[in-house]
């Protein structure tokens, strides 16, 4: 690892006011540049002497072995900055969709979102649903197009898709301006000023000419129509309409309460290559974005989910920090990523952590009081330390052993319970077995720590197929998972995974079950009748007791019920449980001294055996029902492909926007990895979840 990349810079005294903090998540898929963006912001702000590469395994962000062979990020990254007197945190995420839950990490972390778009390639699906969900919660988000110096690069294109997919708020403040095919100056439409970036990565600022062609009159149009229409001065559309100059300070002004609230979506242009576009990227996210102060209150309970309170951003209120992102140091032992929505993070301090609601994929709810030892400023792997983190700024802690992200951090007199953020489902299996005893121990451990960093596992143990199976959310987070189980020194394998079928009778039948031994002393004696038939699928399990005469005793019914209910849990011909039967006693014999409850269950049990010979039975396949969420185009592409899969669609509905959702029941076996087919079928941009339906007859 490069040397420069684990010692943090010499940092700043750490903000004691959220108004000088600013927190913005880098969002965009893969190969759009957001780490060598956020590598060249920070030596633009000389906060490294020198920007590393992504090629070559040196920028701050991308410091995992995996992300460095990858050359891609696989986590979230906090790498701060210094723009004047406001701190910015700047938040690198994952591209790549199996990393989802690390890009939701970032957003809660943040206040606002920078779209990161390829000049040359455009806008894609995944990006789009992203921005879905920053608009459901009204993050303001800007879009920087990147990489405008390189070959088939358009950036006029680029702003009119994004406006055209994103949202008429999405308007350009400044314009690239090319000599010899390549940018060399910046417009600022509303300023109208001129940044040439001709010597270098420092821009010379100046007054563009006089006149302007079409389309950048088009554009500073659309530019000050968006700020206009988003003013509270009703004067300035007439003003605007007749001809009259506006302020420039003016409309400055507007335009960044516009963007705080949402409204406007500013589009820069830039190059991290050449740095052209970061100054100004780096004005606008002081300018426009909004402090913390002026983010929403965060919802606030007690641990038992009473006393509903909310918390604003203040520094003297009480503490309540999110855990977003858990990582573990040889040295530092786990490392604790945490945004502070309320009060302030001192160091050696006792602290309540605290979290709920996802048993269900393998982690324990838990409270527990534990003491912070150090509050560190994160850069990258490296970290920092400092006196404090205040409310709307991000630190790093070490000394909370049992933290898990989306934990919360709040006073140990005071305990508090913030609601974690969506988490999306892992949908991939994968049957992990260790290859010797201490692996398995070894294997145990491991995954309790994989599960405390990364709420987007689950692990599932199942009882029947004997497999450990641990759900990814794709082929990339699943070598992830394994690749880190190795380098902690578990020898690992991977198993297909194994589908749990069941059983059911073809058809009603009677049973006679006989158990009869003498071998001196008191023998064994029960015997017993009973009829069975088929259940509709889901009816479960029904023991209808009508023995008539006391043919056998009360005492004794029970035992008959329970050797059924055991050996339908066996299963008879393969293992297979049985379900959906309805047994009905009718009739036996007792003896007055051999007879005992031992005997009777035997007897139930082999009744049953007896039933099931005469009927037959039936095997029955799991079934689920899927929702597939997939762009218009890849529709049929996506029905031909589920029918393939013996797939019953169930209907389709339009979602909006050119997307339909296709509800449909498919056995269990064809979807073990439809996580990475449906994405293969829809060009990366289709999604599925799923849920368990029911047992349908497996076909011959």
């Amino acid at each position: 690892m490069n040397d420069r990349r684990r010692a943090a810079p010499e940092a700043r005294e750490a903000p004691r006011k959220p108004e000088s903090v600013r927190n913005v998540v880098f969002v965009g898929p893969s190969g759009t540049g957001k780490t060598t963006l956020v590598e060249r912001l920070l030596a633009t702000s000389s906060t490294i002497p020198r920007r590393g590469s992504v090629a070559a395994g040196t920028t701050v962000c991308d410091h995992e072995p995996a992300a460095v062979e990858q050359q891609r990020s696989v986590g979230m990254a906090v790498a701060p900055l210094w723009h004047g007197e406001t701190k910015i945190n700047l938040i690198d995420t994952p591209g790549h969709p199996d990393f989802l839950g690390e890009l939701r990490a970032g957003l809660r972390a943040a206040d606002s979102a920078v779209f990161v778009v390829d000049a040359a390639e455009g806008v894609d699906e995944a990006t789009v649903a992203v921005w879905r969900e920053c608009d459901r919660v009204g993050m303001p988000r800007g879009v920087l197009v990147s990489r405008i110096d390189r070959p088939r690069a358009d950036v006029f294109a680029t702003v009119e898709a994004c406006r055209n997919t994103f949202g008429s708020g999405v308007v350009a403040l400044y314009l690239a301006r090319y000599h010899g095919g390549q940018p060399r100056q910046l417009y600022g439409l509303l300023t109208g000023s001129l940044h040439d970036y001709s010597r270098g990565s420092t821009p010379t600022v100046g007054t563009a000419p006089h006149g302007m062609d079409a389309e950048v009159e088009a554009a500073r149009n659309e530019l000050l129509e968006g700020v206009i229409a988003h003013s509270e001065d009703e004067s300035l559309l007439e003003r605007y309409l007749t001809g009259e100059s506006i302020e420039v300070g003016t409309l400055l002004s507007d335009l960044e309460t516009a963007v705080a609230r949402g409204g406007i979506h500013p589009v820069i242009p830039a190059s991290a290559e050449t740095g052209m576009g970061m100054i100004e990227l780096l004005d606008g996210i002081v300018r426009g974005f909004p402090a913390p102060t002026e983010r929403g209150s965060v919802e606030a309970t007690a641990p038992d989910g009473t006393a509903p309170r909310p918390l604003r951003c203040d520094p003297g209120g009480p503490l309540a920090a999110e855990i977003v992102h858990t990582s573990v140091d040889p040295h530092r032992g786990r490392i604790s990523l945490a945004r502070v929505f309320s009060g302030t993070l001192l160091p050696d301090r006792s602290v309540h952590v605290s979290a709920h609601g996802l048993g269900e994929r393998g982690r324990a709810d838990h409270d527990s009081t534990e003491r912070v030892a150090h509050v560190h400023t994160p850069f990258g792997a490296s970290l920092h330390e400092t006196r404090h983190c205040v409310a709307g700024d991000l630190c790093a802690l070490t000394g909370l052993d049992s933290a898990e992200t989306g934990d919360t951090v709040s006073e140990a007199g005071d305990p508090l319970l913030i609601q974690p953020w969506d988490m999306p489902d892992p949908l991939l299996p994968m049957a992990l077995a260790g290859r010797s005893g201490e692996d398995e121990d070894a294997l145990a451990r491991n995954l309790n720590r994989l599960l405390a960093s990364d709420p987007t596992l689950r692990v599932d143990r199942s009882t029947e197929t004997r497999q450990l199976v641990l759900w990814c959310m794709g082929e990339a987070h699943a070598d992830l998972v394994l690749r880190r189980l190795r380098e902690h020194g578990v020898d690992v394998d991977t198993e297909p995974v194994r589908v749990a079928f069941r059983q059911t009778f073809r058809q009603a039948a009677a049973g006679h079950g006989r158990h009869v031994k003498q071998s001196g002393g008191h023998g064994q004696y029960a015997v017993c009748d009973i009829e069975v038939e088929p259940l509709p699928r889901g009816g479960g399990f029904e023991f209808v007791d009508r023995v008539v005469g006391g043919a056998i005793p009360k005492r004794f019914v029970g035992s008959v019920e329970r050797g059924i209910r055991e050996q339908l849990a066996k299963g008879l011909e393969s293992g297979c449980p049985l379900i959906d039967v309805r047994v009905t006693l009718v009739d036996g014999r007792t003896h007055s001294v051999d007879s005992s409850d031992a005997a009777f269950q035997t007897a139930g049990a082999l009744a049953l055996k007896d039933a099931a010979e005469r009927a037959g039975l039936v095997t029955l396949e799991p079934v689920d029902e899927v929702w597939v969420h997939v762009p218009d185009e890849h529709l049929g592409t996506v029905l031909g492909d589920l029918s393939v899969r013996r797939g019953r669609v169930l209907g389709t509905e339009p979602e909006g926007s050119g997307w339909t959702v296709v509800r449909a029941h498919v056995p269990s076996t064809e979807l073990t990895r439809y996580a990475v087919n449906v994405r293969s079928l829809s060009s990366g941009s289709a999604s599925f979840s799923r849920s368990f339906a029911g047992y349908e007859p497996l076909p011959w």
